[in-house]
């Protein structure tokens, strides 16, 4: 397949996911093969939450549209822009596919098809059905692809390089069973937000996105604050407050009662709004509904701590405190070219 056919695809892929980014589904009546699936997509969306608890309609919209921006042809063409994609070596590279919020494998997906080799993919029992959608979407407007597709669920026995993503304790098996070839093997990682005291309204109000969205379960979401000694938060509070509604949903006021529970009962001091806990704690990672928080006295105090421990920090948020952090709100929608755990999935699969 040569390369100006696989963009292609896939800004028709794009565009497809495109009639799904709103409550308001607007078929688009001149994409190809669309009478073919629009519906299924559709009844898919509409009964996520039945197959996976968290993946709420609003959630897998929110995906779909993320998706959708990404994937135009500017943003295809200006990832690629960096690599040699002129040969297909056609390897068959295992991928063990998270489902932690919807989608969470598909870049994985993309960049193996992308750089000319076969997917043998292996689900999440979390998020088996809108993957397989679109990718029978896929070859269906690129038929070359189906023979570069595979979904399985028996285990792994012909491959030829594997990227698996997982928790701490999954990994130590992935890395004992996949040691002999080359892999990419990703473990529990959080995302954090540097925070001054002298953030707007507005920035705050952005943060709260990166907290709540996917209601705090994936990497990318902020788990925990840095903030300066004595800092007030009043602000941060009053800018949460338009997330409000998170917990009129069954399964996170479920956590928050929970959760809230437990901190009152270990008798830690906690801040609570009525549906979020913060509390000072030193690790990255906290409990859906709450987030930790830790003082700091200088900027570069905080420099440093990130980066002793970049190797369990995913993004880290603020207003361009640091080198290489992303602006409030944005962190789940990440480009193309931005790499979960910052390893170059498109270099690693072209080194092969």
């Amino acid at each position: 397949m040569v390369l100006e056919e696989k963009i292609n695809t896939f800004v028709l892929l794009g565009e497809f996911m495109k009639q799904f980014s709103s409550n308001e589904y607007k078929k688009n009546e001149n994409l190809p093969f669309n009478d073919l699936y629009f519906d299924t997509c559709k009844t898919l969306i509409d009964q996520s939450v039945s197959h996976n608890g968290w993946f709420t309609k609003d959630q897998v919209l929110f995906s779909f549209g993320s998706w959708s921006e990404a994937l135009v042809k500017e943003n295809i063409e200006k990832w690629l822009s960096a690599y040699d994609l002129s040969n297909e070596s056609l390897k068959t590279i295992g991928l063990i596919l998270a489902g932690n919020i919807p989608l969470v494998g598909f870049h994985d997906v993309i960049a193996v098809l992308v750089s000319g080799n076969k997917a043998l993919i292996k689900l999440s029992s979390n998020d088996q059905k809108l993957l397989p959608l679109l990718l029978r979407y896929l070859t269906e407007v690129a038929p070359d692809f189906k023979e570069r597709i595979t979904i399985t669920e028996e285990k792994f026995d012909s491959f030829d390089a594997v990227i698996a993503t997982g928790s701490n304790n999954t990994s130590r098996y992935f890395e004992y069973y996949f040691n002999k070839v080359p892999n990419i093997i990703r473990k529990n990682r959080n995302s954090v937000a540097v925070l001054t005291g002298e953030e707007s309204q507005q920035q705050l109000e952005a943060l709260g996105e990166d907290i709540f969205r996917y209601y705090g379960l994936g990497c990318r979401n902020v788990s925990k604050l840095f903030v300066p000694q004595g800092y007030d938060f009043t602000s941060f509070f009053e800018a949460m407050y338009a997330y409000r509604e998170v917990i009129e949903y069954e399964k996170y006021a479920n956590n928050y009662d929970y959760n809230k529970a437990v901190f009152l009962m270990s008798n830690y001091s906690i801040l609570d709004n009525g549906f979020l806990t913060i509390r000072e704690d030193k690790n990255h990672a906290s409990p859906i509904s709450s987030v930790f928080y830790e003082y700091y006295t200088d900027i570069k105090e905080v420099e440093q701590r990130l980066n002793a421990d970049k190797e369990h920090i995913q993004c880290v948020v603020s207003a361009q405190l640091k080198e290489k952090s992303i602006p409030f709100g944005t962190t789940q929608k990440p480009a193309l070219w931005d790499y979960a755990d910052d390893v170059d999935t498109l270099k690693f699969l072209l080194n092969l």
